[in-house]
């Protein structure tokens, strides 16, 4: 347990598994590399009795014999009789599950679970199978499964109408670190980056455990940022091109929509990136855009009063963003190649946006700041024809707190425009709304505000980046 970092909520879950009187089946998934093996292998390392991970773009017969050899070295018997199919492959395991001695609580996880059950191979019919007629039988069998192929755990697990359905008793969605666990991560591998460099970095490649193992003690960050995204063998220089295709059936369509999003920085409502990505509207387009949000790589904000028809869309997966955005088109450049895009005007729009979707990923630390994590509110977009708010914390105290997000490299001073335009803002938000709670503005900052007559006069809070590296 003492690799693990972060993740307490998880970890929660699944230990509340080992603590009842009957099995439980498990689910689990996330896009690929974001820790699900590990945080299985570390917190279930004493209850482990067996485990077996799907081959990618493996036959049935190589899945079948992987299996089988998993079984063998369990048992520790010399020679199985190889299974011709999945029942009998699952009978073999019940055989073992029965030998196996101990009173206490036994986990079976399989993982990458969506690649071994290969076309018309019945491997999800055996194991639904082997869940109702063995598992449920018996008190002390944990079964995990898990998967990085969100498009499988989602329809076929998840949302089973068949053996299975209503029979998960836990899922857990993993998504990336927090800001606060990305700190963490880092510093347990000699790496002590600054909050401003350590969001920095979240910006880029996001909270991927996997991406983060990649950078270099004694690398600056964009020393580090070139290494991994633009360097001849850059580990990230090419992840886009798999990612998708790893994770998605029909990755072209997803591809499209991330496309689309990555080309509209304030997000845009489902009709206009229907238009955009050239998909039609329909069960498809809903499915493929449900995937995509459930595996975390789009995020949705309702629109204040929940007008379902301006519910924004907006991609938060921050390397799919820079990739597009920088990779893309500079990838053969060599080093040095960030150093220079951090100076230009895209980087400085980039950067604003990236900063907004890294606050609104942390929207209870943004509450836990303004000493409101106890009073009811809902989040929420508003956005007119002249005027955009992305995000609105509307309380139940009686107030609206309207939060403007900015990234600087030092305090952020309110000049007479931007004053300007803050004041028609929240006098359009007004209107619109007729509300009559106060409206606090609020503002969210790398190192805080300057104080000036303007600020003086319309800011109620302030907000940190050191804010939100909090638990």
């Amino acid at each position: 347990m003492s690799l693990l970092i972060g993740r307490a909520p998880e970890i929660d879950i699944l230990k509340e598994a080992l603590h009842n009187n009957k099995s439980e089946l498990l689910a689990i998934y996330g896009r690929r590399r974001i820790g699900k093996t590990f945080l299985i292998r570390e917190v279930f390392a004493k209850q482990m009795v067996f485990e077996i991970t799907g081959l990618y773009k493996g036959l049935m017969t190589d899945q079948l014999d992987n299996f089988t050899k998993a079984i063998i070295a369990k048992s520790r018997k010399k020679k199985l009789t190889p299974p011709t199919d999945w029942f009998e492959a699952f009978s073999l395991l019940e055989q073992y599950l029965s030998g196996v001695k101990s009173t206490k609580k036994k986990v079976i996880f399989i993982d990458e679970f969506p690649w071994i059950a290969t076309p018309k191979s019945k491997f999800l019919m055996a194991f639904e199978n082997f869940w109702n007629t063995y598992c449920t039988k018996r008190k002390d069998l944990i079964v995990i499964i898990c998967g990085s192929a969100a498009s499988y755990m989602i329809q076929k697990i998840i949302k089973n109408k068949g053996g299975l359905h209503n029979r998960i008793n836990r899922h857990i969605r993993l998504l990336p670190f927090t800001l606060n666990e990305t700190n963490l991560f880092l510093k347990s591998r000699g790496i002590n980056y600054t909050t401003y460099d350590t969001a920095q970095i979240y910006m880029a490649i996001g909270g991927v455990p996997h991406y983060l193992e990649k950078l270099q003690k004694g690398k600056s960050v964009a020393q580090n940022i070139d290494h991994l995204c633009f360097e001849k063998n850059g580990a990230l220089k090419t992840e886009f091109t798999q990612l998708y295709v790893s994770l998605f059936d029909e990755s072209e369509k997803h591809l499209a929509i991330i496309k689309a999003l990555a080309s509209c920085n304030k997000g845009i409502n489902r009709q206009e990136l229907i238009h955009k990505s050239k998909i039609p509207s329909g069960g498809d387009f809903s499915l493929k855009l449900e995937e995509l949000i459930e595996s975390g790589f789009v995020s949705e904000y309702v629109y204040w009063g929940n007008k379902k028809q301006l519910t924004l869309y907006r991609l938060s997966d921050e390397y799919s963003k820079f990739y597009l955005k920088f990779i893309q088109n500079n990838a053969n450049l060599g080093a040095g190649t960030w150093q220079r895009l951090h100076k230009s005007q895209g980087y400085v729009a980039w950067a604003g946006f990236s900063f907004e979707t890294l606050c609104l990923k942390h929207i209870n630390q943004i509450k836990r700041a303004l000493r409101i994590d106890a009073i009811f509110s809902t989040n929420s977009s508003w956005f007119n024809n002249t005027a955009q708010i992305d995000l609105l914390i509307d309380r139940d105290d009686n107030i609206m707190n309207l939060c403007e997000m900015k990234f600087y490299n030092t305090t952020f001073t309110i000049d007479k425009k931007y004053y300007l335009n803050l004041k028609n803002k929240i006098a359009q938000l007004q209107q619109a709304t007729q509300t009559r709670k106060n409206i606090f503005l609020t503002m969210v900052t790398t190192f805080g505000i300057t104080n000036n007559a303007y600020s003086n006069e319309l800011v109620q809070n302030t907000i940190t980046l050191e804010n939100l590296f909090e638990v």
